[in-house]
């Protein structure tokens, strides 16, 4: 047992080098005992129903898997979401916009005062006190693709990966930094990529294949976010097969345990790192480890700090940073009736208008207190047609309606655990930072085309800035300009006067 334990925890540590692992071994007969008696008395003993016709590969993995779980936890989490507490009585939250001392707007702000923000974080960077976490284990099946989300080609020019284009903006991030601080080594952003199951090998054959788009491989750190099995309406523990339980994934609030179970906490501790910005992979105009944003958190000493860009309308479905009940939060669009989504204030701007786009800021303080708060975040339900195997008979089926729960957490379940002055919430530009990839090509909205495109007009706009003439040929418009050449759109002086014919693409200075 202690070899497959080993060979087990390499593997997820990536510390295996592809030579031949040995055997795998049984589990001890009395761990197996001891485990098996806690999931019986927890009322969930059917999951060991086929245990003793399985080999000694199918043991392991199916007793390595129940021993990463808690039963008697399970069942508290599946009774609250399939028995929710009557919330009739209840009193209704108090929601308001987030005070005007903990927001702040790039729409409304001085370019002096960005400056500045943009001038201390390109300095917390050169410093290497700054990492940055991708939550990145979404699979592109919604897009036609297999794949791992961040592999994904939304048809730019050059043809690069999601992954590719946030990966050149840490390496030009490290460069600003640098250049900034005039030094002569170049400063570290360790990339912490946590995938999911279904996601990980991949995004790491990926990540090795095209070698780190230019970043060492010592500071791409892969990890693996958590499960949780999935839950009949009865409230048992659902088997997808003799040997293995039905799991998915445990949202990126997920990221949290994460953190702790994995190596990264602890590489980050051992790096120095003191602010982290996590984003999520489908968004293709994210600045990573954005030295405004970085500036500005860091500036006012928070514990975490959000990213929002302004809603579009009144009935646009997004959820929405505000104040509930005198704590951060964020609220679904169902949760706002009419009158609060039409609202508007003295500006005649809407009043609840902070969507919220899962790009944050927080302090490796902050998350050093994880292990203190991580057990009573709430779990979200989703109902769900679950394949499953009948412990009864021993055969596989497919359910033509729901018959379970899935269990997962939101990465903001976290926010009302702050005071209001350990928080902050920065407005940027829409067109500027925010594009996701939701939906397959063709749907009009959310999609590779209207990523594509929002990219290229960026760089259109980037050009003309920069004193350039910009000429469109056919459907065709705008320019793609890689992230090694410019970060924001910084230094492209030397293009001034050039007429650049699109569809173009600027990769390197003689383009």
């Amino acid at each position: 047992m202690a070899t497959g334990i080993v060979n087990n925890l390499l593997e997820r540590l990536n510390l295996t080098s592809g030579e031949k692992k040995a055997p795998v071994q049984e589990p001890d007969a009395d761990d197996v005992k001891n485990l098996q008696e806690k999931y019986k008395k927890a009322g969930q003993g059917h999951v060991f129903k086929f245990y003793d016709e399985l080999d000694a590969e199918g043991k392991a993995k199916l007793y390595e898997q129940l021993n990463n779980f808690d039963p008697d936890r399970i069942n508290v989490l599946a009774d609250k979401a399939l028995h929710p507490p009557n919330t009739d009585n209840d009193k209704k939250p108090e929601i308001e916009p987030l005070p005007a001392e903990v927001s702040e707007s790039l729409l409304e702000t001085d370019n002096s005062k960005v400056d500045g923000y943009n001038t201390s974080g390109l300095q917390l960077i050169a410093e290497n006190k700054v990492g940055v976490v991708l939550m990145a284990g979404g699979q592109g099946t919604r897009l036609g693709s297999s794949d791992p989300k961040g592999c994904f080609d939304i048809g730019l020019p050059s043809h690069k990966s999601l992954f590719q284009m946030q990966g050149e903006r840490i390496l030009k991030a490290e460069e600003l930094a640098q250049k900034q601080a005039d030094k002569d080594a170049r400063p570290t952003v360790p990339w912490y990529v946590m995938t999911s199951g279904p996601t990980r090998a991949a995004t790491a054959k990926f990540f090795k294949d095209n070698n780190y788009f230019g970043l060492s491989s010592d500071n791409v750190i892969i990890f693996e976010q958590g499960v949780l099995p999935c839950i009949s309406n009865e409230g048992k523990i659902l088997m997808e097969s003799k040997d293995k339980v039905a799991v998915a994934p445990d949202g990126n609030g997920g990221i949290y345990k994460a953190l702790i179970t994995s190596p990264v906490r602890s590489d980050m501790r051992k790096r120095g790192i003191e602010h982290i910005h996590a984003y999520c992979v489908d968004n293709c105009l994210v600045k990573v480890a954005d030295p405004v944003f970085l500036g500005f958190a860091a500036s006012k000493e928070v514990d975490i700090a959000t990213k929002v860009v302004r809603k579009r309308a009144a009935n646009e479905s997004v959820g929405l940073i505000v104040q509930k009940d005198g704590k951060p939060d964020v609220v679904e669009y169902s949760e706002i009736d009419k009158e609060m989504a039409e609202a508007t204030d003295s500006q005649d701007r809407l009043k609840f208008r902070a969507a919220n786009i899962v790009n944050h800021y927080y302090s490796f303080k902050f998350l050093e207190s994880i292990e203190e708060w991580m057990d009573t975040l709430p779990h979200h339900v989703a109902k769900k047609k679950i394949p499953y195997l009948d412990t009864e008979t021993g055969e596989s089926k497919k359910p033509e309606k729901a018959n379970g729960i899935k269990l997962e957490q939101f990465v903001f379940d976290v926010f009302p655990f702050l005071p209001m002055e350990k928080f902050a919430c920065l407005e940027v530009h829409r067109k500027d930072e925010f594009s996701p990839l939701k939906n397959a090509r063709g749907t009009g909205e959310d999609d590779p085309d209207t990523s594509k495109k929002d990219i290229m007009s960026q760089g259109a706009g980037w050009l003309r800035d920069a004193g350039a003439t910009v000429v469109s040929e056919g459907d065709e418009a705008g320019v793609e300009v890689s992230p090694l050449i410019s970060y924001g759109g910084e230094g492209l002086e030397y293009l001034k006067g050039r007429e650049i014919n699109a569809p173009a693409v600027i990769e390197r200075r003689e383009d």
